[in-house]
């Protein structure tokens, strides 16, 4: 197998996980993840809101003929995060040393890898979407 396939796995597999690890916090109301959806004023609904398009996100990572679409979703996500983390709550949130920050960076950047992979097939759909009159 060659490297950038490897990689490009890894990319995905990463982003999925964490994404997915994430998720039991969300969904049942963890006193961190509910005080940081509450600091950002989205509390409960984005913290459910999230939680649901960081599932479809990682679901259409692990998918070969979706992963550009779970990674451009899961870069709108981290851009969001990342957005919230720089704004409202810090790179540190209730002493975790920047992990949630940092997870969010990754995550951010292994969807970029994800979507310059498949950057014909992006564009492609692109090109498709916005050439309709």
């Amino acid at each position: 197998m060659e490297t950038r396939k490897i990689f490009y796995w890894l990319a995905r597999l990463v982003a999925a996980i964490i994404m997915l690890q994430t998720l039991y916090f969300k969904f049942t109301g963890a006193a961190e993840s509910v005080e940081i959806f509450t600091t950002v004023g989205m509390e409960p609904w984005g913290r459910y809101a999230v939680g649901i398009f960081e599932l479809i996100a990682s679901v259409l990572l692990l998918i070969n003929t979706t992963a550009w679409v779970g990674g451009a979703l899961a870069l709108g996500l981290m851009a969001g995060a990342i957005g919230m983390h720089l704004v409202f709550l810090g790179i540190e949130v209730k002493d975790d040393g920047g992990l949630l920050f940092f997870y969010a960076v990754l995550v951010a950047v292994c969807s970029v890898f994800v979507l310059t992979v498949n950057k014909e097939t992006v564009i492609a759909t692109l090109k498709k979407f916005t050439n309709r009159s």
